[in-house]
Order: structure tokens, then C-alpha cells, then sequence
């Protein structure tokens, strides 16, 4: 313990995305730092999240793709996946970046302690054996887990963390919820041999997107065999012959059986567990903690960064917060804070689906008449060729006789390497024009985006 009486600078509990980057952003600026995970690093992102789920994309686009070489003349077997080798290369790529961690955290010379901590007041953490660490800095950084839903029955189905359990593709499996999790595992499943059906309470999927471009999703998933059902509460999960998995609604109807149901219905925020509410740290409703724009709690020295707080679920969310938030108490940038306007974000669904800015209802609640809208439906050139139905289509929300771009959506092949380009350039606030007299790279889906009319 130095003079000040404290042992570290900074206590940053949770190993995942947000607290592994204020770690390493406080380490860079002097800090002496601890970081407190008693679980693998890397948290929800990198174990049960964005990297092994867009490894399984992965699988499933090459599965796709091989199905589409024989359609065109290449002379390749029915694609099959031999599960247990694809996860031990995932499993592998993920402990090559658990090593990335350890080797950078010893770097920087930030302790880290694989332990459970609990809050006892502004300044002290415990953790195990009673040790207590002081510390004038506290970052909460504990995430989240999946909300398995309280109905009867619910322990009979899978959450999205059980996904990475499964040794195989389902023959007939049921998802449950129509958001990021509930659209990505059900296009992956159905590409990996699985006869997926989708039961969404709500009229569309992925409330937040541009219908247009969910309404035409939901169409691509058809295509491949994905049904959709809209309406549909589910009320219980009852088991029929011992094996076989049915859901019931709010009517009393009954789906057909099912091998696996998995419920993606949202996720809750780790807040509970270790003395947030004994510290006086505040919470909304839902258990989020609750903090300003900088992302102050409301108890002075302690903060929050990442899905335990209400912002958006995103890793880079997380991760540019934590930075900008360890810019500020040790770099010197008394201004510093994460813009949380226009953030791209992409749903790995199959095609992909990303937006960035308003959605053209958004635009026309705050703009009215003033609000513009281009559209660019398609089929990329590799599904023509195999006469694939899928298809394509961008969207422009466009505003004001200038016609700014406040909003940039875009539903097909390559869309998730295609938007973050565009995404600085819609906050940097182009207009229509600005598209329009930039030169198309031809042949591309990309080009669609500045050939609009």
C-alpha cells in the first residue's frame, strides 16, 4: 500500500470487453491497476457471444456458399459439418485470444486476481479470505446473462449460452424471441442442417431496424426454410413422449414438437450478487445501473461501462465507454465520453442486417414531411448466377431540402463489411449528394449504396 492508503488506483470488476479495456486504457496512463474475474477473460463476447457465434456464421455462410459451387458446376459433395472438429478450431482461436489477455495484462503490469469481489463502500472491494483492496477508482464492468423466461416448463428449453453446447444441428428445434440472438442462431441452425421455426410475440423481428428491411428477411429466411411465427406468447414449454418438445400459447394452441427449444428473450444485467445495492449505487427497474453521460454512478469514484448498465448491448460500446471514461480520470480530458449517436451496429443473420441512424419511422416522427427515402432492392451477383432467390435491399433516410443521410440501412451479402465505411461518413453528415457524385465500384453490392434514385 502506497502513502494515499490505497493499493491500487483503479479495482475494475469484470473481465469482459469493457473491463479488460479500462484495465489496459488505465494501465496506459499510470494507473495501477486490479482487475477482478473469476471466470475466463474475455467475458460474454469472447466465450458465449461474438466471437464463437460469428465463428458459427462462419461455418454456416461456407455451408451456404458450397451448396451454391455445386449449383454452378463445381463438382463438391452436399456440404456437411463435422461439429466436434469445427468447435475444437473455435475453441482454439478463443484460447489464443484468453492468451492474448494474460500476456497483455502482465505487459501493462495489472494485477489480476481470479475472484469474486463485493462492494463494501466507495473506495473497498473484498474479495476472498476477507481480503480487502482500497482503491480511489471502481469500474463496474460485470455484463450480463440470459433471461430464461418465467413460464412453466422454461427449464426444459436451451439458452443462447447452451448453444455452444450442442455437438450438432438439431433436427427440428424451436427459437424463441425475434431479436439479435433469436435471428442469428436460427439463420445458422437452418444453414447447419437444423429445420428451424421462429416464435416472435411482437409483429416483426429485430424491433429497433427498419421494417422494410425486416419484412424482407424475413423472406430470405423463408427461402431457406425458416418459418416465422408472428403473435405467438408462449405461455408453457410442456414435454410430449418423454423426448419431444411442445409450446403453448396464450390461446391454448400447441406448436408441432420440437428436439430443442432455445428461448432468446433478452438478457438481464449482472448487477446483483456483490454489493451494488449496499453501496448505495443506484438501479433502474430491470437491475440496470444507472449512470450519467460520463458513466458516473451515482456514488462519486464508482462507475459503470457496458450491458450492466441500459446502453446498447454492443462489445465496441463497452469498450470505447471504458476508454474514453479512463481518458478522463487519467489522461487528462476532463470531456471525454463515448457519443452514444448513431452507433452502426450489424445482426449476423443470413444475409446480414446492419443499420446505422434513424429508421424511417424514427426520422418521420422527428421530421415529418422533410423526410426523403431511397431504396436499392437486388440480388447480389453470386446468388443470380445460381438463380438463389435471396435478396438484397438498401435504404437511405434522407431529411431537409439538403437532404442529409440520417439514416443508412442495409440487408444482404457483404453488409457487414460494407457499413462501417459508410457509418463515419453518416456522422460526418453527408448528404444525398455527396453519394451521388461519388464514382461506383462496379461490379459490387456496395455500389448500390451511391447509384440510389
Amino acid at each position: 500500500m502506497n502513502d494515499s492508503g490505497f493499493d491500487f488506483d483503479m479495482v475494475v470488476i469484470g473481465g469482459g470487453s469493457g473491463g479488460l479495456a479500462g484495465a489496459f486504457r488505465a494501465a496506459h496512463h499510470g494507473a495501477r491497476v486490479a482487475l477482478l474475474e473469476p471466470n475466463p477473460l474475455g467475458g460474454t463476447c469472447v466465450n458465449v457471444g461474438c466471437v464463437p457465434k460469428k465463428a458459427m456464421w462462419l461455418a454456416a455462410d461456407l455451408s451456404q456458399k458450397i451448396a451454391m459451387a455445386a449449383q454452378l458446376g463445381f463438382a463438391v459433395p452436399a456440404p456437411q459439418l463435422d461439429w466436434a472438429e469445427f468447435i475444437t478450431h473455435r475453441q482454439r482461436y478463443i484460447e489464443n485470444i484468453h492468451h492474448s489477455y494474460q500476456q497483455r495484462l502482465e505487459q501493462n503490469k495489472i494485477a489480476l486476481l481470479p475472484t469474486r469481489a463485493r462492494l463494501l463502500s466507495a473506495d473497498t472491494v473484498e474479495i476472498s479470505d476477507a481480503v480487502q483492496l482500497r482503491a480511489p477508482h471502481i469500474l463496474i464492468a460485470t455484463g450480463g446473462q440470459p433471461l430464461r423466461p418465467k413460464i412453466p416448463g422454461a427449464e426444459l428449453g436451451l439458452v443462447s449460452d447452451d448453444f455452444f453446447n450442442l455437438c450438432s444441428a438439431p433436427e427440428r428445434i424451436a427459437i424463441v424471441g425475434g431479436g439479435y440472438i433469436g435471428v442469428e442462431l436460427s439463420g445458422v441452425l437452418q444453414a447447419l442442417g437444423s429445420r428451424v421455426e421462429m416464435f416472435v410475440r411482437g409483429r416483426q423481428l429485430l424491433q429497433g431496424f427498419d421494417e422494410d428491411l425486416t419484412t424482407q428477411l424475413v423472406q430470405d429466411y423463408l427461402q431457406y426454410g425458416t418459418r416465422t411465427h408472428f403473435g405467438f406468447d408462449v405461455q408453457a414449454l410442456e414435454q410430449i413422449d418423454g423426448q419431444h418438445l411442445v409450446l403453448r400459447d396464450a390461446e391454448g394452441n400447441h406448436s408441432d414438437p420440437f428436439d430443442k427449444v432455445i428461448f432468446a428473450t433478452g438478457r438481464r444485467p449482472n448487477s446483483d450478487g456483490f454489493g451494488v445495492e449496499q453501496a448505495g449505487i443506484a438501479i433502474d427497474a430491470r437491475g440496470h445501473i444507472v449512470v450519467d453521460a460520463f458513466q458516473n454512478t451515482n456514488v462519486p469514484g464508482i462507475y459503470a461501462v457496458g450491458d450492466v448498465t441500459a446502453h446498447e448491448a454492443l462489445t465496441p460500446v463497452a469498450i470505447a465507454a471504458a476508454r474514453r471514461l479512463m481518458d478522463r480520470i487519467f489522461g487528462g480530458d476532463a470531456d471525454a465520453k463515448i457519443d452514444y449517436r448513431d452507433i452502426a451496429t450489424v445482426v449476423f443473420a443470413h444475409p446480414p442486417l446492419g443499420k446505422v441512424g434513424m429508421t424511417e419511422a424514427e426520422a418521420r416522427l422527428q421530421h415529418g414531411d422533410a423526410v426523403r427515402v431511397y431504396r436499392a432492392g437486388f440480388r447480389p451477383m453470386l446468388h443470380a448466377l445460381a438463380d438463389s432467390p435471396q435478396r438484397s435491399l438498401f435504404k437511405l433516410v434522407c431529411v431537409g431540402e439538403e437532404e442529409r443521410v440520417v439514416g443508412i440501412h442495409l440487408l444482404g451479402e457483404g453488409a457487414d463489411e460494407i457499413l462501417q465505411g459508410f457509418a463515419v461518413a453518416l456522422k460526418r453528415g453527408i448528404t444525398k449528394r455527396d453519394l451521388d457524385e461519388t464514382v461506383a465500384i462496379h461490379p459490387t453490392s456496395a455500389e448500390e449504396v451511391v447509384l440510389m434514385r
